[in-house]
């Protein structure tokens, strides 16, 4: 082999790795910038083991009591809950833990948005972002056309899936943190020990406050779907994701009706031959006759579908004895007040979502 053809391989590999350093060099570069930007994962697969922990918290009934005797409520037309218009406007800091991230300048909010949209979840937790504006003024809504200078992140620190994992923490703090690095300006937030710390005391709080309230229409044989849904709207139930449910105080739901087969109402023609009513308590607005009235509309219903209404134990629900559960109720819903997470509060509608 000549020299000159030794030169012509060294000087080829040499071309080799320039080219192949470049490409890693702006393969990183451009991971980097994007890393911010990435989808937004609803599930990490190491959460698998935790799922359990929402099984453990929602509790479908109080023992099999039943009920009756309830005359039905018509829907109300009210103002928003008086816990709305601050709950818009700022992070609440018993529920949630703060990431902030401060601009080097004002920043457009139409150029904001897009960078901000992969961090409002944190794996099973919602993450709520509020913009800061050149006035320091906290909005719910980024405007396209307002300057802001810096976002806060408030991350819910525990729901019926369980406490913010570290794992969820990590991946919410690690995205935050790429999006600063993009922007180049500072990020601040807790210690991880800490908010983990907070997140099990919240979340050992809730466990305890934590009830929901069924009952089951037996129909014996299959029903159209339509004709249930008629029946159902026609009394007063609004049809909200694929369920119908009744509007009470604030419009907020008293509770819902679905199939027990956990289809939507609206997937398909097939037939039904059981429903389900179910009054989730922290979420719906408190009631002195809650359940009750959940059994007289549950009542009304079967008679209109042909059913048989039972408790969570699977026997007939008898009139009259709705008082018992309700008085039970009562001192829930008192529990709940003192805690901080007033029923149907929007507090407490993310805590026990």
């Amino acid at each position: 082999m000549s020299e000159l053809q030794i030169y012509l391989i060294v000087i080829g590999l040499v071309v080799i790795v320039l080219v192949l350093s470049f490409n890693w060099f702006q393969d990183q570069r451009v991971r980097r910038r994007m890393q911010a930007q990435m989808p937004v994962i609803e599930q990490d697969p190491l959460l698998a083991e935790t799922g359990a922990v929402g099984d453990i918290r929602r509790e479908p009934g109080l023992g099999g009591m039943s009920a009756g005797g309830i005359n039905v409520t018509e829907r109300i037309d009210a103002p928003l809950h008086p816990d709305a218009m601050l709950d818009a406007q700022e992070p609440d800091p018993s529920t949630e833990i703060v990431i902030e991230i401060a601009f080097q300048g004002p920043m457009l909010g139409e150029d904001l948005v897009p960078l901000i949209h992969p961090l409002r979840t944190a794996g099973r937790k919602t993450v709520r972002i509020f913009a800061q504006d050149t006035e320091g003024q906290l909005q719910a809504v980024i405007e396209p056309s307002v300057s802001y200078d810096a976002v806060h992140l408030a991350v819910l620190l525990a729901n019926r899936s369980g406490a913010l994992s570290a794992i969820e923490w990590s991946q919410i703090w690690n995205r935050a943190q790429s999006l600063a690095e993009q922007l180049e300006c500072a990020i601040e937030g807790p210690d991880q020990q800490r908010v983990l710390d907070l997140a099990s005391r919240l979340d050992d709080m809730c466990a305890g406050l934590d009830t929901q309230v069924g009952l089951t229409l037996l129909m014996g044989a299959n029903h159209p779907v339509s004709d249930v849904t008629n029946a159902a709207e026609n009394m007063g139930f609004v049809p909200v994701n694929g369920q119908l449910v009744w509007l009470g105080e604030y419009g907020l739901v008293c509770f819902s009706l679905a199939r027990s087969d956990s289809e939507s109402f609206d997937a398909g023609m097939a037939g039904v031959d059981r429903l389900s009513l179910l009054l989730d308590v922290p979420c719906s607005p408190a009631d002195t006759r809650a359940f009750g009235k959940m059994v007289e509309v549950g009542f009304e219903l079967a008679r209109r579908v042909g059913a048989e209404l039972v408790d969570d134990q699977g026997r007939p629900v008898q009139p009259g004895s709705d008082a018992v559960i309700d008085e039970r109720l009562k001192t829930l819903y008192q529990q709940l007040e003192q805690a901080g997470l007033a029923a149907g509060s929007p507090r407490a509608r993310r805590v026990f979502a």
